[in-house]
């Protein structure tokens, strides 16, 4: 029963780490990546879709998006999406390929990043620590049926460790997105 629980708690933390993953490719760094458009979502057609879903995404040169569309008439769209993401970076067409091409990023905005990294860790932390208590306060209300304090104390144990793993896993990917971004 309390393994079912751990079991339980430590999948709900492995999602968090991984949401946590992809939101951090959403960021821009010194440089050009596909993620920072993939998941943009698009008006096609009445229907809200990632890009990736509409196009090939690729980066050719470090400073560079480039997408191809697989069909013509999504490109008006992309377009708009694109634009409206706010990248920093204006879109240009060119039949059915659109290149962004991404500025350098200036101290301020490197540190205003790198700050809502830290920001986002933060929620995550705290999404891990409320796993942990749903779990803690499952294990804990065990002793009333009939579980040895030995075996909950041994299972609160397993969860603290659990717990710290992944919070460390989070704060070594923000430490290295941070150092990513910092980097010139």
């Amino acid at each position: 029963m309390i393994e079912d629980y751990l079991k339980d708690g430590e999948s709900r933390m492995k999602k968090t780490v991984s949401k946590f993953k992809d939101d951090l490719k959403t960021l821009r760094t010194g440089r050009a990546s596909v993620g920072l458009v993939e998941n943009i979502k698009v008006d096609y057609y009445g229907t809200e879709m990632p890009l990736k879903q509409l196009a090939t995404i690729s980066t050719p040169e470090p400073m560079q998006i480039l997408i191809q569309a697989w069909d013509r008439n999504a490109i008006p769209a992309i377009e708009k999406a694109l634009q409206e993401a706010n990248l920093g970076a204006n879109p240009q067409t060119e039949g059915n390929v659109i290149r962004l091409i991404l500025p350098p990023m200036t101290e301020e905005r490197r540190r205003e990043l790198a700050k809502s990294v830290g920001k986002m860790a933060e929620e995550m932390r705290i999404a891990i620590r409320a796993v942990r208590h749903d779990v803690k306060d499952a294990i804990e209300d065990l002793k009333d049926e009939g579980f040895s304090e030995d075996d909950v104390k041994r299972g609160l144990d397993k969860l603290q460790k659990l717990t710290d793993k992944y919070i460390d896993e989070i704060n070594k990917l923000a430490k290295d997105k941070e150092d990513e971004i910092m980097s010139l």
